[in-house]
């Protein structure tokens, strides 16, 4: 291809005729004339190596794109225990909540029995104090006594004891255990009129209903 190119090179230059080139060196003229077809096919050639470099790139990245590179049996091996352990952890603070509130659940279970247990105390205490008349209230028994009972009630009230509003109050079966009514049209409709026996709670939670009468 380069002797062809150079032929017709010569012959154009030939033809053309143009006086400067009569004054040239003919070698001259035809080392010109070969390297400007080696260029020529040089720029027919670069084309084809671009693509074809271009046609390896893509296929390297395709070959890193789909091949999956194999884990070693000792990464797979971490994996699974670290798995492992993770799930642990998570159940072993699942267990630690739920132990924490059923032991809450008891410890109010507990209470609330020894609570009952102790009020039919404050009852007697009660029901003996507002049988004194006011002679009695300064003999220095009765004024002992009154001191036992209000040191009692601030025990209670420091554990979260406190007793339950009924007198004036609208009637709730939440609180309130009605074991009589009356006709009163001094007082509205289903409002406690009287109260029999205190009613108590404990935290947020019942531990005896208040017995009362509520008028119709």
């Amino acid at each position: 291809m380069v002797k062809e190119a150079v032929e017709e090179a010569k012959k154009a230059a030939g033809a053309e005729g143009d006086p400067q080139d009569e004054n040239r060196d003919p070698e001259e003229a035809t080392a010109e004339t070969a390297a400007d077809a080696e260029e020529a096919e040089e720029a027919e050639q670069e084309p084809g190596q671009e693509s074809s470099e271009a046609s390896d790139d893509g296929e390297k990245k395709e070959k890193k794109f789909f091949g999956k590179k194999k884990k070693d049996k000792k990464d797979e091996k971490i994996e699974e225990l670290t798995d492992k352990l993770t799930r642990q952890m998570a159940e072993f603070d699942n267990f630690r909540k739920r132990t924490e509130k059923e032991k809450s659940q008891m410890y109010e279970v507990g209470a609330k029995d020894i609570i009952e247990k102790i009020l039919p105390v404050v009852d007697n205490f009660e029901r003996g104090l507002s049988a004194v008349t006011e002679e009695e209230k300064e003999n220095a028994f009765v004024q002992g006594m009154e001191k036992v009972y209000k040191q009692l009630m601030t025990t209670l009230e420091g554990i979260e004891v406190k007793p339950i509003e009924a007198v004036g109050k609208e009637f709730d079966p939440n609180f309130h255990n009605a074991v009589m009514h009356v006709e009163d049209e001094n007082l509205g409709e289903n409002i406690v009129a009287e109260e029999f026996q205190k009613g108590y709670m404990y935290r947020d939670s019942v531990v005896r209903h208040s017995m009362v009468k509520v008028a119709n």
